[in-house]
């Protein structure tokens, strides 16, 4: 996987192991189904979408998530970061990014599909006061 963190921006950017689990399956399911050229723009849109909410977590399209509990909790769905990417363009991403932010950190939790149910799938440990 491409190295997600960019020493410039004004946040740091922490990936949670089960945020990487995530990505890696996601990866997977996608060269299985569209084949390797689809899975590396997808992987490529990821990237981005984690580069753009490490840049700016409040960025437009993300969404604050107060019913989750969690401070400063967001969600930023790929489709957001489509013309940010270099190459071939995902036509119809199905991803969000689950997220906080604070202290000059975002931390990424899951990158879930977007028919998932939301609540069923915040990390242990990602609730207000966890960390």
């Amino acid at each position: 996987m491409v190295n997600m963190a960019r020493p410039e921006a004004p946040f740091g950017l922490r990936v949670a192991a089960q945020a990487r689990r995530d990505v890696a399956f996601i990866i997977r399911w996608s060269r299985r189904h569209f084949g390797g050229a689809a899975a590396l723009r997808y992987e490529a849109l990821i990237v981005q979408a984690l580069r753009d909410i490490e840049t700016n977590p409040r960025r437009p399209g993300s969404t604050s998530r107060p019913e989750l509990l969690i401070s400063n909790a967001r969600t930023y769905h790929l489709s957001f970061s489509r013309d940010h990417v270099a190459g071939g363009r995902v036509q119809e991403p199905r991803h969000f990014v689950l997220y906080r932010y604070g202290d000059g950190v975002v931390e990424v939790g899951r990158i879930l599909h977007d028919s998932r149910d939301l609540k069923r799938h915040v990390p242990d440990g990602y609730r207000l006061g966890a960390g």
